[in-house]
């Protein structure tokens, strides 16, 4: 077996791996519940007798235990995600799992994506890229802060 070293990541880039996993985990377990919710049928009417039917079809319906079972991974990477960055980061990243969504979707349960839909993902991607842009503009020293201690101290004149 070689034992050659992986490349050094950044925290962010082990950040952003992590999402996409678990971006991909919760879009098949949203596309597995939707299969199982359709497999159950249709809620006729809004009663303690229709909801006691769909809770019992569903707890034995397989598509949907397994949505259930992947929505609980992507729950317990995004609480890992969270402990380590800030909500104002992570949440709105999450919004590429629109896309990932969409994707499956399509994929999976051959449904049609409307060119207007992928329009709405397309812009979606440009606000998660701003997001993560700002993560590293906030990692970087900025111009002023950097100047700041010499604007602070003037030369003394003699």
């Amino acid at each position: 077996m070689l034992n050659v070293p992986l490349p050094a990541t950044t925290p962010m880039t082990k950040i952003l791996t992590i999402l996409i996993f678990a971006l991909c985990v919760e879009a098949v377990g949203v596309v597995f519940l939707s299969k199982g919710l359709k497999q159950i049928g249709e809620v006729e009417k809004i009663s303690a007798r229709e909801i006691g039917r769909i809770i019992a079809k569903g707890a034995t319906n397989g598509s949907i235990l397994l949505g259930v079972a992947l929505e609980a991974a992507f729950f317990g990477a995004l609480l890992y995600l969270l402990s380590q960055r800030d909500v104002s980061l992570i949440w709105p990243l999450t919004s590429l799992g629109f896309v990932i969504t969409a994707i499956s979707a399509k994929m999976i349960l051959k449904e049609e994506v409307s060119a207007l839909r992928w329009a709405g993902v397309a812009l979606i991607v440009c606000g998660a890229a701003l997001v993560s842009y700002s993560e590293k503009a906030k990692e970087k020293p900025s111009g002023a802060a950097v100047n700041a201690p010499a604007a602070a101290n003037p030369p003394q004149s003699p």
